[in-house]
């Protein structure tokens, strides 16, 4: 047995090919194209070269930010040239085989707690914190049922009114055409929003990150970025009440990330409630793709 998982990212194509013990055998990354037609080929072509790592008919799941509505089959994307496009059909269509297709967030939600640091959790919560925002819920090793393929959209959730008024900061249009959505100010581009907002300067997520210890401005940045991203925990424990939190993206990289939003939500949670662990995602850039995999095989199970 072995299956293959495809992440489809705003930048980069990986490809990953796994064997009966679910290991990595080998892996191919390509540039993502940035027409529609070039895109939907060299999907077709990524499918083609995981079959041609191992067998026909090797189940491929494909891993890609955005949204599939279920009731049309068309995408919903800000990153990629596929939206309002019958996406998964025209890859299923150019490859000339099936594909399975999970969301990227869902796919490290199933990828983290099948094989990473949520497992042996249960109901596990893993995040991304990068160019969006947005997650995935896993219980008893399945992805959270969903209806209308929502589920898991958390970086549209509105951002937190007490907050906002407490630091004047700007509510902002979002990617999906609604106000003030908590993606707009909590992902890598928002914690630059916020910076801009104290300093008055144009700062990159990874300089905020880096300076939030000497300079003034940028520590007021980070703290502020804190305090929303506790909120959002906050109402995400309240809903969801995960045994763990996994947390994934560009902005897991800062250095005591888990241990600073453990502190604050310790803090901010009801008095003398515990508070659900929080790890930093074990699959690095491309996990997605392992959980694409194993979606792919599963879906073939059932």
């Amino acid at each position: 047995m072995s299956a293959a998982g495809i992440d489809l990212g705003g930048t980069k194509i990986e490809a990953q090919v796994f064997d009966a013990a679910w290991k990595m055998t080998t892996r191919q990354r390509w540039p993502t194209p940035k027409s529609y037609d070039d895109l939907v080929q060299a999907m077709a072509q990524a499918v083609a070269w995981c079959e041609g790592q191992s067998r026909a008919g090797l189940p491929v799941g494909v891993s890609a930010a955005g949204l599939i509505n279920p009731a049309t089959g068309l995408a919903l994307t800000a990153n990629l040239a596929a939206s309002g496009r019958p996406f998964p059909a025209d890859i299923a269509r150019a490859a000339g085989r099936p594909i399975s297709w999970i969301n990227d967030c869902r796919a490290l939600a199933l990828s983290e707690a099948r094989f990473g640091a949520a497992q042996g959790f249960d109901p596990a919560l893993a995040l991304i914190f990068g160019t969006g925002l947005a997650g995935g819920v896993v219980t008893s090793g399945q992805i959270m049922p969903a209806f209308a393929g929502l589920g898991g959209e958390f970086g549209h959730f509105p951002l937190p009114a007490g907050p906002m008024i407490a630091h004047g900061l700007p509510v902002l249009p979002c990617g999906c055409g609604r106000m003030g959505c908590t993606e707009t100010l909590l992902s890598a581009p928002g914690l630059a929003r916020i910076a801009a907002h104290v300093t008055g300067h144009m700062h990159m997520p990874e300089d905020v990150i880096a300076g939030r210890a000497s300079d003034a401005g940028l520590q007021k940045a980070w703290a502020i970025w804190l305090e929303l991203a506790c909120d959002f925990l906050i109402t995400l424990c309240f809903s969801i009440d995960p045994a763990v939190i996994v947390i994934g993206g560009g902005l897991s990289n800062a250095p005591d990330l888990a241990d600073d939003l453990a502190r604050a939500l310790q803090l901010a949670t009801l008095k003398d409630f515990a508070i659900p662990p929080i790890r930093l995602a074990q699959g690095g850039d491309a996990s997605g793709a392992r959980g694409a995999a194993y979606a792919a095989w599963r879906e073939g199970q059932a």
